[in-house]
């Protein structure tokens, strides 16, 4: 700048276009007849003078030239004592703390510093030069802000060679910006919750808001007022004692902190990996990890420090403290509870206290439990089982006796197919036997009652005694014989057992 003779008047035009009317480098040097390097040179020579915007109204343009080449204020003329704005801002991020506190602490020390109406000028001067995601204020501990990141990562298959896209979930944290990167195989629930898990795992706490998008995954509709969350996801905000806050639709400075981090980790990180090759989700993770280390402790470009000092001496501290044990996904869905007194989960089958058939009811499940709830209140819990077909039942959720005011009970289903025929009642009592308790029986049962609806009841009784005749009396066998049209072909040797000609094969008072 010494080197460069400087006109005060455009000078000052260049700072006034520049930091008042917000125009580019090109801008301003277009409308003042200007290089694009001179304009630089101005405003790096204004920048390393440390002078405020506006100028104080008492500063000439001797005085202004001499400060912008370094030298000392004129004599007799002491120069006020500038605050110190990085401190100011950093200091309004605490609770409780007001420019007016701050201003009354910075004359305490400086009595013939700046009144209190420039003080603020400087300070709203100097906010307007960073990005407006940084002009917002964000309390320690106070939010999260969370996304799915714009980019993939491919995925490379040593075998067949196929090429698979991760999808990259970014959380940052609103006071410091200390960021977590991850790369999952899809964007659906179970990624979407595990990547909040280990984001607040590597905060090493819970954000009292975590701010989401509008995601599919996470908000089932969405709404300026009241959005609708999925039920899993808000019982993971349950779990960390967080609440969930998506943005407002239409509203993108509500996510601009998270877009800016997104932004981030697509140059800083996919762009530093675009030529790498991949063979595993774990690779992935363990270099974005790595990254990820220098990332939070790059120095900011217009704040003092990095991410990670602020994360460490403001907002650590501050975050909820993480529980005992890690929050486990849970899918729900509704289920109705059947005659036998069970709900289905993935075609097993899972006991519910009496009372409750045939209600509605929720059932949560997990990778190692099931369980049921009616009306908010559980009312069953079992290990969950991956066995197709079979039962797992307690004890205590069967009916103590089948007394008459029952709607359901084996002699009724025993009575109401030997109206249909000998041989369809002896299919079902052979059903009801062969179950550890006769009620694991009554869906296969009523399954076979129902078939005479479609095939006619003639043709059910002569698959039922088919059935018997090849011993494989099972909902599965006698609809396959109805399908097939087996039941008309003869049969190649006797029974071998008579069917008997009551009703009731075993009679009413062996299920009492």
């Amino acid at each position: 700048m010494a080197k460069r003779k400087v006109s005060m008047r455009k000078l000052k035009e260049v700072l006034r276009l520049t930091y008042q009317q917000g125009l580019t480098r090109r801008e301003v040097a277009s409308s003042c007849g200007l290089g694009v390097g001179t304009i630089n040179d101005y405003l790096k020579a204004f920048t390393a003078a440390g002078l405020p915007w506006p100028l104080p109204e008492d500063m000439s343009d001797s005085e202004l030239a001499h400060q912008l080449r370094g030298g000392e204020t004129q004599p007799g003329r002491p120069r006020r004592e500038f605050p110190d704005i990085d401190m100011l801002h950093q200091q309004l991020r605490r609770k409780h703390v007001t420019r007016k506190l701050l201003w009354q602490e910075y004359r305490r020390e400086h009595p013939d510093g700046y009144g209190y109406s420039q003080f603020c000028a400087y300070y709203n001067q100097w906010k307007g030069r960073i990005d407006p995601v940084m002009r917002q204020s964000y309390e320690p501990g106070e939010k999260m802000f969370v996304d799915w990141g714009g980019g993939t990562i491919a995925i490379h298959d040593r075998e067949t060679g196929e090429v698979s896209e991760a999808s990259i979930f970014v959380a940052v944290l609103g006071a410091s910006n200390y960021t977590w990167v991850e790369a999952f195989e899809s964007q659906r629930l179970a990624h979407w919750i595990n990547g909040h898990v280990h984001a607040y795992e590597y905060f090493g706490g819970a954000a009292r808001m975590t701010i989401p998008d509008n995601p599919k995954t996470a908000v089932i509709k969405a709404c300026r007022y009241e959005p609708k969350l999925h039920r899993s996801y808000q019982e993971m905000a349950e779990h960390y004692r967080t609440a969930i806050l998506p943005t407002r639709p239409g509203k993108p400075r509500d996510k601009a902190k998270v877009e800016t981090a997104v932004q981030i980790a697509q140059r800083w990180i996919l762009g530093r990996l675009r030529d790498h090759t991949f063979f595993s989700l774990v690779a992935v993770n363990d270099t974005i990890r790595m990254m990820l280390v220098e990332l939070n402790a790059q120095p900011f470009q217009k704040l003092e420090g990095c991410r990670r000092d602020v994360y460490e001496q403001q907002e650590r501290d501050k975050l909820i403290a993480l529980p005992q044990e890690p929050y486990r996904l849970a899918s729900w869905s509704k289920a109705k509870v059947n005659i036998d007194y069970h709900v289905t989960v993935d075609r097993h089958h899972y006991s519910v206290p009496y009372r409750y058939v045939q209600r509605e009811v929720e059932v949560r499940r997990t990778e190692s439990t099931v369980e049921v709830y009616c009306e908010a209140q559980r009312i069953a819990a079992h290990v969950r089982s991956w066995q197709p077909g079979r039962y797992t039942t307690t004890a205590k959720h069967r009916p103590k006796s089948h007394q008459a005011h029952l709607d359901w009970t084996p002699s009724r289903l025993i009575d109401w197919a030997g109206k249909l025929g000998v041989c369809c009642a002896a299919v079902v009592e052979e059903i009801l036997k062969n179950k550890p308790h006769p009620e694991q029986g009554y869906r296969s049962c009523l399954g076979i009652l129902r078939l005479g609806k479609g095939f006619g009841h003639q043709r059910l009784e002569a698959a039922c005694r088919r059935a018997l005749h090849h011993q494989s009396c099972s909902y599965q066998s006698v609809k396959s014989i109805l399908e097939n049209g087996l039941e008309t072909q003869e049969l190649d040797d006797p029974p071998e057992r008579t069917v008997p000609i009551h009703r009731n094969i075993r009679g009413e008072k062996y299920y009492q």
